[in-house]
């Protein structure tokens, strides 16, 4: 990781930066995500009850609002809002918001099929995410099906391939400061010394 990267990583996350996260950081995560469909759903409905109104304020009533409806839709709304996440950036607002990025273990990106898969499997299945308390290298069921993992990530950009500073490997260290943090330059090497005469 050059310096420029380095430098967009807050100074107190350094130290986890390409770790995998637990179970309190994403489940923060799952519930911005949740947040921000349910205001745009709400936003939705507050929209087409306003374009009801102005077609005929006389007769006007707020749009009926059903249960089973409203799940659909949010469901149908999370699933394509993860996918496109996952797929261009690996990352939702919820991810972005708590430093966090969804990779394949081998650490490159999730890639269309597979951020599709893994949305359809956490709008059916989303208490398959708390598998992550229980399991030692905190992965949910999703993660384990699709061979996904979710690292904290603080960089801007999205990653292009397999990265030698991500801890996404099947079996990573959990503690400690990751590879990221310390420095690619080479150490300097001294010119050989010719032998005395």
């Amino acid at each position: 990781m050059d310096e420029h990267e380095l430098s967009a990583i807050p100074r107190d996350a350094r130290a986890f930066q390409g770790n995998r996260a637990g179970v309190v950081t994403r489940t923060l995560a799952a519930g911005i995500d949740a947040a921000v469909v349910a205001l745009v759903l709400l936003v939705a409905y507050l929209g087409y009850a306003g374009l009801l109104f102005l077609v005929n304020p006389r007769s006007f009533t707020f749009p009926d609002s059903r249960f089973v409806v409203s799940i659909l839709m949010g469901a149908i709304l999370l699933f394509l809002y993860l996918t496109t996440a996952w797929a261009t950036t690996g990352r939702t607002y919820g991810n972005l918001v708590m430093g966090l990025r969804v990779v394949q273990v081998s650490g490159s990106d999730v890639g269309w099929t597979r951020a599709t898969a893994r949305a359809a499997f956490y709008v059916l299945l989303p208490i398959g995410l708390f598998w992550v308390a229980l399991d030692r290298r905190q992965r949910s069921i999703q993660d384990h099906v699709l061979a996904t993992a979710v690292v904290y990530d603080w960089r801007p950009k999205t990653r292009r391939g397999p990265s030698s500073d991500s801890q996404a490997s099947p079996d990573p260290p959990q503690s400690g400061p990751c590879s990221s943090t310390s420095s690619s330059t080479p150490a300097p090497t001294t010119p050989p010394t010719a032998p005395a005469s």
